[in-house]
């Protein structure tokens, strides 16, 4: 089985990613005595110290660097949030023969989007309220909730939590400012990457619009399945749902190889 490598978007890090790692093993998407490779985008978690670079493709760089470190087996199969699906999409583009399989989450890119889709308008406000608040933590956090998460049972626990992680290993202003200005800049080819892709969305994201990830599985021809509820952190919203679509795509996938193969 192929080892995952998961990336996460603007300003978060492996440890947003929770519980999210059992939930992949739960489902057999992770084989027993394994873990996927969780790395931080320069400036965010572990990587906090570092400038975030101003394009994609240098984020792509740093990310494939940290995997060869990391002895990840390649290929290697992605699953990518948001600006972390740039990144994975860069990497599946320039180096192919290292990317076996790409789930994309609730991302968006150039030239599929509208800068009105990418970032909805109706979040823009609050967006500015969490820029002028990025130096408290649990204010800012709680905002960030709101404005990504649609599960709210677990609602006080995660803010307390990722006030936390904002205390210690949380991404500078000027890194957030320059992760938005690589992830605006990104432009992906309109050819679909080599390997299979699924497509992963929300039809109730307030930060982007799913008919981004619409526009792009439509051009590419690749696999979309849309969440009927959840926020645009799909993964902290409805693990299980997550786990089980990327399941029943891979289950679908080996059915039609081993029907090409029976029937060449």
């Amino acid at each position: 089985m192929s080892q995952w490598i998961l990336l996460r978007g603007l300003t978060r890090e492996a440890r947003h990613w929770g519980a999210f790692d059992a939930a992949l093993v739960a489902h057999g998407l992770v084989g027993a005595g394994e873990r996927a490779a969780c790395i931080d985008l320069p400036g965010n978690g572990v990587e906090h110290a570092h400038a975030a670079p101003l394009s994609v493709i240098e984020m792509m760089d740093f990310v494939r660097e940290r995997a060869m470190s990391l002895n990840v087996r390649m290929p290697c199969r992605v699953l990518a949030m948001s600006l972390g699906a740039m990144v994975a999409t860069a990497w599946a583009e320039r180096h192919p023969d290292e990317i076996e399989r790409l789930v994309l989450i609730n991302t968006s890119m150039r030239p599929f989007a509208r800068v009105t889709e990418r970032l909805r308008p109706a979040a823009w406000p609050m967006l500015a309220r969490i820029a002028t608040g990025w130096t408290r933590p649990d204010r800012c956090e709680a905002l960030i909730h709101t404005l990504t998460c649609n599960r709210d049972d677990t609602r006080d626990a995660d803010i307390a939590h990722w006030a936390d992680l904002r205390r210690t290993h949380g991404a500078s202003a000027a890194n957030a400012l320059r992760q938005l200005a690589a992830a605006a800049r990104f432009r992906a080819g309109r050819d679909a990457p080599r390997c299979p892709v699924l497509l992963l969305s929300s039809a109730a994201d307030r930060l982007v619009d799913p008919a981004c990830s619409t526009r792009i599985a439509k051009q590419w021809r690749a696999s979309h399945s849309v969440h009927p509820w959840a926020g645009h952190d799909l993964p902290h919203d409805d693990a299980n749902w997550t786990c089980e679509a990327i399941a029943a795509w891979l289950d679908a996938h080996e059915r039609t190889r081993d029907i090409r193969v029976a029937n060449p």
